[in-house]
C-alpha cells in the first residue's frame, strides 16, 4: 500500500471511529465495570455479553478488544468503504460471511496539560485472550502495556522543542510527547512498529513525528533534544532462542540499559531530561546502586529510583508467560537454562525502576547530584511532576551549600506534609513523629522535636536560623549548636521535598 493511500485509509478509519463514539470512556461505559476489569484480566466473555446490541460502538469493541469475528454486513456498518481496504493493509482478515481482527484498534485516553485526549491505538493482537496460548512473532508490535503506561505517567509534560521517542514500538509515547513538543523523533529497528508508528501519527492527526529506522541513538547520531523517554528492550536473559525484539536487546545482561544511560548525556541539550524505565542486574557481590553509579560519567544530574526487586524465579516466569510459551514442551527446559544462566552471572535478583537523568549546563558549578534509592512504596500518579520538583531542589540546594546561605533561607513546607505521632495510650510525649507527604512520591521520614516543630514553623516568613534560634532557646540549648546539629537535617528535608524555597 502507497504512502498516500495508507494516509487516506488513517483519515477515513479515523472519522469511522469518531462516527462510532469509539472512545476510552465511551468503552469502558458499554462494558461497564465487570465487562472493562475482567478485559483488564485478558478474559472476554463479560464484555461479549454486554456488546449485543449491534451497534456500530459495540461492533468495533467485539472485533478489537475482544478479538470476536462479526458479521460482514455489521462490520461493513461500522467501517463503511473500509472493511476490504483494512484487509489489504492487515488489519482485518474476511471470509464470505465474517470479519476478524488481525491487529488492535484501540481508544486510548492521553492526560496532558490540557486535561484527556481521545487517542487511537494501532498494534499487535493482544497475546493469551482467555488463557489461550499464543506465540508472539519476532516483530511483534506491543501495544498499550503497564510498562508503557508506567513511562508515560514518569515522563515530565513540560513543553520542549524536541523530544525523543527511543525505541518507540506502537508509537504511544510518542503520541503523548506530540502533545507537548514542538518536534518529535522516534526510532525503532522493528520496521511493522515503523509502519505502525506512522499509521498511529496519521490516524490521530498528528504531523509532528519523524519516524526512523535504525538502532537506538544511531538515526540521531549527531541531534539533541529537550526530553528522550525510552522503554528499551531491557529483558535480562541468556539470548537463547527466539529473539523478541520488542523486550531482547541481544545485548548481555543489562547492557543495553547501561549503553542509554553512558550515551544519553550527548544527545541532551543544557538541563534536557532523559527518563527510563529499566530493569537492572542485582548481584550478590555488590550492591545495586553502586553498579549503576558507575554509569554515570558527572554531565547529567542523576534521580534513579528502584520499585521493585523480583527474584530469578520470578522474573524468568514472567518473561516465559510473555513470551506465550508457559505450559509448552520446551517451557521446562527454558526454565532451567535461564536460570543457570543467572546463577553463572552471579545474579540474584532483578531490580525494575527509573532513571533520570538532567544535563548539567557547561558552565554548572559543583560536582552532579546523583540520588539513587528504594522506594517500593504508592505514589501519586502521574509521579511526573514528583521527579521534576526533585531537579527543582537540587538546584535550591546548589544555593544553601554553606551554612550562612542556608540560615539565611526562607523556606517553606509543603501543604501536603501531615504530621503522624506514636505513643502509648495516654503518654504525655509520644515516642515517635513520622512526617508523612500526601501528594508526589508519598515520602515518610522520622523526625525529632525540633525538626517537626521546624517544619512547622516554617511558612517563608522567618528564616531558617532565626527559627533554630527560637526552638534553642525554648529548649535550652545552644543556638550555635543547633544550627551545626540540624544544618544536615534542613538539606536532607529540601532534597526528600519536605520544604520549598518559599
Amino acid at each position: 500500500m502507497s504512502d498516500d493511500a495508507t494516509h487516506r485509509l488513517a483519515d477515513d478509519l479515523r472519522t469511522a471511529l469518531l462516527a462510532a463514539d469509539f472512545t476510552y470512556d465511551a468503552v469502558a461505559e458499554l462494558l461497564g465495570p465487570t465487562g472493562h476489569t475482567a478485559l483488564g484480566r485478558n478474559e472476554t466473555v463479560p464484555g461479549l455479553r454486554c456488546t449485543t446490541d449491534r451497534s456500530p460502538l459495540s461492533i468495533l469493541t467485539r472485533l478489537f478488544l475482544l478479538q470476536a469475528t462479526v458479521p460482514v454486513d455489521e462490520a461493513e456498518a461500522a467501517l463503511p468503504g473500509l472493511v476490504d481496504r483494512l484487509c489489504v493493509a492487515g488489519l482485518l482478515e474476511r471470509s464470505v460471511s465474517e470479519v476478524a481482527a488481525r491487529m488492535d484498534c484501540r481508544p486510548y485516553a492521553a492526560p496532558d496539560a490540557r486535561g484527556e485526549r481521545d487517542l487511537w491505538v494501532v498494534s499487535d493482537l493482544t497475546p493469551g485472550l482467555d488463557g489461550n496460548p499464543v506465540k508472539v512473532g519476532r516483530d511483534h508490535v506491543l501495544g498499550i502495556s503497564s510498562a508503557s503506561t508506567s513511562l508515560a505517567q514518569l515522563t515530565v509534560r513540560e513543553p520542549v522543542g524536541r523530544a525523543l521517542d527511543l525505541g518507540t514500538g506502537c508509537g504511544v509515547q510518542a503520541l503523548h510527547l506530540a502533545s507537548h513538543a514542538g518536534a518529535v523523533v522516534a526510532t525503532d529497528v522493528n520496521r511493522r512498529a515503523l509502519w505502525v508508528t506512522r499509521f498511529n501519527a496519521r490516524l490521530n492527526g498528528l504531523t509532528n513525528i519523524d519516524v526512523r529506522d535504525g538502532s537506538f541513538f544511531e538515526p540521531v547520531r549527531d541531534e539533541r533534544f529537550d526530553l528522550i523517554a525510552t522503554n528499551p528492550p531491557f529483558v535480562i536473559s541468556p539470548a537463547t532462542g527466539q529473539r523478541l525484539v520488542y523486550r531482547d536487546s541481544g545485548l548481555p545482561g543489562d547492557r543495553v540499559v547501561e549503553d542509554i544511560v553512558r550515551a544519553a548525556p550527548d544527545r541532551l541539550t543544557d538541563g534536557g531530561l532523559c527518563q527510563v524505565l529499566a530493569n537492572w542486574v542485582i548481584r550478590a557481590d555488590r550492591p545495586w546502586d553502586e553498579r549503576l553509579t558507575d554509569w554515570l560519567d558527572g554531565t547529567c544530574d542523576a534521580f534513579v529510583v528502584q520499585r521493585e526487586i523480583v527474584d530469578p524465579a520470578q522474573y524468568v516466569e514472567l518473561w516465559l508467560k510473555d513470551a506465550g510459551q508457559h505450559g509448552g514442551p520446551d517451557y521446562v527446559h527454558r526454565y532451567d537454562t535461564w536460570l543457570g544462566w543467572f546463577e553463572e552471572q552471579g545474579i540474584e535478583a532483578v531490580g525494575f525502576g527509573w532513571v533520570n537523568l538532567r544535563r548539567r549546563s557547561a558552565d554548572a558549578g559543583g560536582e552532579a547530584s546523583y540520588r539513587l534509592e528504594q522506594w517500593p512504596y504508592d505514589v501519586e500518579q502521574p509521579v511526573a511532576p514528583a521527579l521534576l520538583a526533585h531537579f527543582d531542589a537540587v538546584d535550591a540546594l546548589a544555593g544553601l551549600a554553606d551554612e550562612e546561605a542556608l540560615m539565611a533561607a526562607h523556606l517553606a513546607a509543603r501543604t501536603d506534609v501531615q504530621q503522624e505521632t506514636l505513643g502509648a495510650p495516654g503518654a504525655e510525649d509520644p515516642h515517635t513523629v513520622v512526617l508523612r507527604q500526601q501528594r508526589g512520591l508519598r515520602r515518610a521520614r522520622r523526625a525529632d522535636t525540633v525538626e517537626a516543630a521546624l517544619l512547622g514553623a516554617c511558612d517563608g516568613e522567618l528564616a531558617v536560623g532565626q527559627i533554630l534560634d527560637a526552638l534553642a532557646q525554648l529548649l535550652d540549648a545552644e543556638p550555635v549548636e543547633t544550627r551545626s546539629q540540624y544544618a544536615d537535617a534542613v538539606r536532607e528535608l529540601v532534597a526528600e521535598g519536605f520544604l520549598e524555597p518559599a
